[in-house]
Protein backbone atom coordinates (compact mmCIF):
# COMPACT_ATOMS: atom_id res chain seq x y z
CA UNK A 1 0.00 0.00 0.00
CA UNK A 2 1.38 3.71 -1.26
CA UNK A 3 0.04 6.44 0.56
CA UNK A 4 1.94 10.04 1.66
CA UNK A 5 1.75 10.27 4.86
CA UNK A 6 4.07 12.88 7.20
CA UNK A 7 6.10 11.14 10.20
CA UNK A 8 4.43 10.22 13.35
CA UNK A 9 4.07 12.90 15.60
CA UNK A 10 3.99 10.87 18.48
CA UNK A 11 5.59 8.04 19.36
CA UNK A 12 7.16 5.21 22.43
CA UNK A 13 10.56 5.86 21.55
CA UNK A 14 12.62 7.64 19.07
CA UNK A 15 16.31 6.35 18.08
CA UNK A 16 18.46 9.51 17.30
CA UNK A 17 18.37 10.39 13.88
CA UNK A 18 21.60 9.08 11.89
CA UNK A 19 22.88 11.01 8.34
CA UNK A 20 25.03 9.36 6.13
CA UNK A 21 26.84 10.52 2.56
CA UNK A 22 24.76 10.35 -0.17
CA UNK A 23 27.16 6.65 -1.84
CA UNK A 24 26.68 3.59 -2.05
CA UNK A 25 29.31 2.02 0.34
CA UNK A 26 27.36 3.54 2.92
CA UNK A 27 24.21 1.18 2.72
CA UNK A 28 26.40 -1.21 4.65
CA UNK A 29 26.87 0.90 7.57
CA UNK A 30 23.35 1.55 7.33
CA UNK A 31 22.65 -1.79 8.01
CA UNK A 32 25.03 -2.01 10.88
CA UNK A 33 23.75 0.57 12.66
CA UNK A 34 20.07 -0.66 12.23
CA UNK A 35 21.08 -4.21 13.80
CA UNK A 36 22.80 -2.69 16.90
CA UNK A 37 19.75 0.10 16.87
CA UNK A 38 17.34 -2.93 16.67
CA UNK A 39 19.38 -5.16 19.67
CA UNK A 40 16.34 -7.45 21.77
CA UNK A 41 13.78 -6.94 19.03
CA UNK A 42 12.93 -10.45 17.24
CA UNK A 43 15.82 -11.62 14.94
CA UNK A 44 13.11 -11.99 11.84
CA UNK A 45 11.65 -8.72 12.14
CA UNK A 46 15.37 -7.45 12.61
CA UNK A 47 16.53 -8.76 9.09
CA UNK A 48 13.48 -7.62 7.16
CA UNK A 49 13.47 -3.99 8.48
CA UNK A 50 17.26 -4.33 7.34
CA UNK A 51 16.73 -5.46 4.01
CA UNK A 52 13.56 -3.03 3.45
CA UNK A 53 16.33 -0.36 5.02
CA UNK A 54 19.27 -1.28 2.47
CA UNK A 55 16.94 -1.31 -0.48
CA UNK A 56 15.17 2.94 0.54
CA UNK A 57 19.22 4.17 1.04
CA UNK A 58 20.66 2.53 -2.11
CA UNK A 59 17.33 4.25 -3.84
CA UNK A 60 18.12 7.66 -1.58
CA UNK A 61 21.46 7.97 -3.27
CA UNK A 62 20.54 7.25 -6.35
CA UNK A 63 18.60 10.28 -6.15
CA UNK A 64 20.80 12.47 -4.11
CA UNK A 65 23.28 13.34 -5.81
CA UNK A 66 27.03 13.00 -4.56
CA UNK A 67 28.37 15.26 -1.95
CA UNK A 68 25.14 15.27 -0.45
CA UNK A 69 23.62 13.26 2.57
CA UNK A 70 20.66 10.69 3.18
CA UNK A 71 18.98 10.30 7.16
CA UNK A 72 18.07 7.59 8.80
CA UNK A 73 14.66 7.82 11.09
CA UNK A 74 13.38 5.08 13.57
CA UNK A 75 10.54 5.25 15.76
CA UNK A 76 8.88 2.57 17.85
CA UNK A 77 5.43 4.36 17.90
CA UNK A 78 3.64 1.96 19.92
CA UNK A 79 4.29 -1.53 20.84
CA UNK A 80 2.85 -3.23 17.52
CA UNK A 81 4.19 -0.48 14.83
CA UNK A 82 7.81 0.48 13.86
CA UNK A 83 8.44 3.33 12.04
CA UNK A 84 11.31 3.27 10.01
CA UNK A 85 12.45 6.01 6.60
CA UNK A 86 14.76 7.39 4.35
CA UNK A 87 15.22 10.78 3.27
CA UNK A 88 17.16 12.00 0.83
CA UNK A 89 18.22 15.47 0.12
CA UNK A 90 16.92 14.63 -4.66
CA UNK A 91 15.04 17.56 -6.09
CA UNK A 92 13.64 15.60 -8.68
CA UNK A 93 10.27 15.45 -9.27
CA UNK A 94 9.61 12.12 -8.99
CA UNK A 95 7.57 10.01 -6.77
CA UNK A 96 8.40 6.25 -5.67
CA UNK A 97 6.01 3.99 -7.09
CA UNK A 98 6.18 0.54 -8.22
CA UNK A 99 5.68 -0.31 -12.28
CA UNK A 100 3.29 -1.62 -12.87
CA UNK A 101 3.28 -1.46 -17.34
CA UNK A 102 5.91 -4.58 -17.31
CA UNK A 103 5.35 -7.77 -18.80
CA UNK A 104 6.41 -10.70 -17.38
CA UNK A 105 9.99 -11.23 -19.62
CA UNK A 106 10.17 -7.50 -18.67
CA UNK A 107 10.27 -8.50 -15.29
CA UNK A 108 12.42 -11.57 -15.39
CA UNK A 109 15.16 -9.25 -17.32
CA UNK A 110 14.96 -6.02 -15.26
CA UNK A 111 17.90 -4.75 -13.15
CA UNK A 112 16.33 -2.08 -11.06
CA UNK A 113 13.00 -0.75 -9.39
CA UNK A 114 12.26 -4.15 -7.59
CA UNK A 115 12.82 -2.64 -4.45
CA UNK A 116 9.74 -0.92 -3.76
CA UNK A 117 8.09 -4.07 -4.79
CA UNK A 118 10.44 -5.84 -1.75
CA UNK A 119 9.47 -3.01 0.13
CA UNK A 120 5.70 -3.45 -0.25
CA UNK A 121 5.71 -7.12 -0.10
CA UNK A 122 7.73 -7.34 3.39
CA UNK A 123 6.16 -3.98 5.23
CA UNK A 124 2.84 -3.63 7.00
CA UNK A 125 2.15 -0.36 4.66
CA UNK A 126 5.04 2.10 3.07
CA UNK A 127 4.86 5.64 1.82
CA UNK A 128 6.35 8.75 1.09
CA UNK A 129 6.42 12.68 1.92
CA UNK A 130 8.11 15.70 0.81
CA UNK A 131 10.72 17.74 2.64
CA UNK A 132 10.53 21.46 2.11
CA UNK A 133 7.58 24.32 3.04
CA UNK A 134 4.81 24.50 0.56
CA UNK A 135 5.91 23.55 -3.15
CA UNK A 136 9.43 23.48 -2.36
CA UNK A 137 10.67 20.14 -2.83
CA UNK A 138 14.11 19.95 -0.58
CA UNK A 139 13.89 15.74 -0.92
CA UNK A 140 11.31 13.44 0.00
CA UNK A 141 11.15 10.93 2.86
CA UNK A 142 10.26 7.48 2.40
CA UNK A 143 9.14 5.34 5.18
CA UNK A 144 7.72 1.67 5.85
CA UNK A 145 6.24 0.34 8.88
CA UNK A 146 6.92 -3.02 10.50
CA UNK A 147 4.40 -4.90 12.58
CA UNK A 148 6.22 -6.10 15.89
CA UNK A 149 5.30 -9.12 17.87
CA UNK A 150 4.61 -6.77 21.49
CA UNK A 151 5.85 -9.77 23.71
CA UNK A 152 9.23 -9.41 21.78
CA UNK A 153 9.46 -5.49 21.95
CA UNK A 154 12.44 -5.03 24.06
CA UNK A 155 11.55 -3.77 27.92
CA UNK A 156 12.97 -0.61 29.17
CA UNK A 157 13.44 1.54 26.02
CA UNK A 158 13.51 4.89 26.88
CA UNK A 159 11.74 7.95 24.68
CA UNK A 160 14.64 9.02 23.13
CA UNK A 161 17.58 6.86 22.61
CA UNK A 162 21.00 8.13 21.71
CA UNK A 163 23.35 6.15 19.35
CA UNK A 164 26.17 7.85 19.02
Amino acid sequence: MTVTLSPPRRAATWWDHRTYPSHLSQVSRVRADLRTDLAGFDPDLTDTVLLCAAELAANAVRYAPDGNEFLRALALVDDHTLWLAITDQGGGTGLPRIPAQRSEDAWATAEGQRGLLLVSALAREWGYYSLGPGNTRLGLGVWAVFAPDPARVPTGLGRLVLTR
